[in-house]
Formats: C-alpha cells, structure tokens, sequence
C-alpha cells in the first residue's frame, strides 16, 4: 500500500515494474481495489515462479540425481504452474485483469505526473543540494521560514528546541510542507512554537546525509580532539570543504541558535543545551562504530565550539 506521502486518499497502492516505472493504483471502491491487488500479486507471484523455472533449467544437474527424481520434480513443477495458471485464468479474473489493463494503459506514469508538476518533489528527507537547486537557493526555504517564525515569536520561550512538540501536529505540519500546500505558520493549526522547533529539527534529522556529511565526520572529531588554539582554525577550515547548500543553511541555523542563546536569560537554553539538542542530529558517522557515547560528546562538543566561535567560523 502506498504511504501518505505517497497519496493522501484511501484505497491506494504502489507498483512499480522492473524497468523502474512507478504508479500509483487507487479507487474508492473497496471490492474493485482488492479485485485489482488480488490479480496483480496472483500475476507477479506466477512470474516469479517461471523466473525461477528458467533459472533452474540453467543450472547443471549434481551427478548424484537420478533421473527419476528429476522427472518427479519436473511434473511437480508443471503441476503447481497448471494450479497458478487455472486460479488466474478464472472468467471472474479474466474480466478484472481486462479492466485493470486498460484502467493502467490509460493512466499516466509518476514521472510524467511529476514532469508536468503535478506531484511536487518532497522537502523533508530530500537530498540538500537537490532542494536547494530545486529552488533556485543555497538555503532550504523551510529552514529560513521557521527560523524568521522562531526569531519573531519563540526567543523568549522558555526551554525553546528542548521542549518537544506534538509529533501529530507536526507530522501534519510536515505533510503540508511535503505537499506544497500554501504554509502560514501564523495560521493557528501551528500556534504551539514547539511545533515549528520540533518540524526543524525533524527536517535535519531527516536528510539523507547529515548537514556535516558523513565524509567529513571523522575530521570534524579529530578536529576538536586538538590544542584549544587549533581547533578554531581546523573547524572552519573543513567548514570551506563542505558543499556550498550546507555552509551557507550552516550559517543561518548556527546564527540562529547564537540569538536564541543570547536570549538565554528568558528561554533558559545555553551553549551546552542547545548542543545537546543539535549536536547527534547534525553530525554523524554513516556506520556507528564504537563507543555510541564517545561520539555524542564529540558531536556536541563541535556544535558548542562553532556557537562559541561563530563569528572567528563564519566573519561577522
């Protein structure tokens, strides 16, 4: 069945073809839908069957098998395919198979449906270059627009990004966005401000390599294992090194988390909370190896120094 990021309707599933195509199958009609699966995983199951048929036919029989166990086999094989072949060859299946060609051949594929814009590419969980290229920036707009919304309602929030939101709320906020609905965050549906904190922080966490990418992560943490006074310089150089979306997106959220601190006094977050909250999110290995918490403190310890330095890291 396909997911609700997929199709926000009921009754939809997801086939995709061994040449890469995808569709998209959906009716309101409960007995037509599950006629239609039915005949699609009768008919996928019988060609795996012939699939493996061929492969064995292919492969050189042991010189230990006698030639009537091989017989046996053969007409065994030949049974189950006859059995396959009659429950699919049903006048009743025959008529919903007819149907459901003809309802596939005149649909469009996913590709062609996204070509023409009618399926917009997703936000959350897409790849940060490809996002930002998408929309003609180095910033995703999701992140400067909860960051404006944050700046402008939650500087005085206390414990803002270290309370949690309502995950429903914002697995609705975070279909809205995947969907292009028309976002305003002043709409009420998102007036809780830990709902905005929570969507941004599960954009982060959600992408597909981490805003510090995986390549880097090792000398991020050799970086920070140095001399106090060389750490500063080697964090900002491997910064240089990174892809352009994510030191300029960097920037923006680092300067942002740099005034929610300097609000510290009302919303009660400091150097070290907010670091704890962003440090495993932005910065991870691609295998976990080793000592789990050996990394957490070097991941949060990255993220403080470049708070506590933003301005050696970024320029003023």
């Amino acid at each position: 069945m396909a997911p609700k990021d997929k199709s926000s309707k009921k009754n939809v599933f997801e086939l995709k073809t061994r040449q890469g195509t995808e569709l998209l199958i959906q009716s309101d009609n409960d007995t037509v839908i599950n006629d239609w699966f039915k005949v699609l995983s009768t008919t996928i199951n019988n060609q795996t069957v012939e699939t493996d048929e061929a492969i064995e036919e292919e492969i050189p029989d042991s010189p230990g098998i006698e030639k009537h166990d091989k017989e046996k086999d053969h007409k065994d094989t030949k049974k189950l395919r006859s059995m396959k072949v009659s429950s699919i060859d049903s006048s009743e299946q025959k008529k919903t198979k007819k149907n459901l060609k003809k309802f596939l051949t005149r649909r469009p594929t996913l590709q062609a449906v996204r070509e023409k814009g009618y399926i917009k590419d997703q936000v959350f969980g897409a790849n940060l270059a490809n996002l930002c290229q998408r929309e003609n920036g180095t910033v995703p707009k999701f992140v400067k627009l909860c960051i404006e919304h944050v700046e402008e309602y939650g500087l005085d929030v206390d414990g803002i990004y270290r309370v949690s939101g309502n995950l429903a709320v914002i697995q609705k906020l975070r279909f809205a966005v995947n969907h292009d609905e028309k976002l305003d965050l002043n709409d009420s549906k998102w007036e809780d401000i830990h709902v905005i904190t929570g969507a941004l922080k599960m954009f982060f966490r959600e992408l597909p390599e981490p805003l510090f990418t995986f390549n880097h992560f090792n000398d991020f943490v050799n970086a920070i294992k140095q001399e106090p006074r060389q750490r500063v310089a080697a964090v900002k150089d491997l910064i240089k090194q990174l892809p352009k979306p994510n030191q300029d997106t960097m920037q923006i959220l680092f300067r942002h988390l740099k005034r929610v601190i300097e609000n510290g006094e009302k919303n009660r977050m400091t150097y070290q909370s907010i670091a704890i909250v962003f440090g495993p999110t932005l910065l991870k290995p691609e295998k976990e190896t080793g000592n789990i918490a050996v990394h957490t403190v070097y991941q949060n310890q990255i993220v403080e120094l470049i708070l506590l330095e933003i301005n050696s890291i970024f320029g003023r």
